[in-house]
């Protein structure tokens, strides 16, 4: 089990940015891919994005391809989104996950059963 931690949500307006982070608990951090899910009101909880757990391979959403990026420090066991360009469809409560298991195909992305309380992104103008 492993506590995840998510911080950095809060209200821009449509075009500004955010950088979200996630503290995670444990010292496996560094041996696992970490991810970042939303759920929008309404509507299920979707994948955003995976790391590896080097940082050497990453994995986007369509819909956020090319306007956020992901990042991990295994010094400070904390898995960071940087989302620019922000959109009205991209508000939402943000999570952080650990990978179901230590082996990821980045060809799709397996959440494990640990989630944070969330941060809110609310994009509006």
């Amino acid at each position: 089990q492993v506590q995840l931690v998510e911080s950095g949500g809060g209200l821009v307006q449509p075009g500004q940015s955010l950088r979200l982070s996630c503290a995670a608990s444990g010292r496996t951090f560094s041996s696992y891919p970490m991810g970042w899910f939303r759920q929008a009101p309404g509507k299920e909880r979707e994948f955003v994005a995976g790391i590896s757990q080097s940082g050497g391979r990453v994995l986007y959403a369509d819909s956020v391809k090319g306007r956020f990026t992901i990042s991990r420090d295994n010094t400070k066991n904390t898995v960071d989104l940087q989302m620019n360009s922000l959109k009205p469809e991209d508000a939402a409560v943000y999570y952080c996950n650990r990978h179901r298991g230590m082996t990821w195909n980045t060809g799709s992305y397996f959440p494990g059963p640990d989630w944070g309380q969330g941060t809110q992104v609310t994009v509006s103008s």
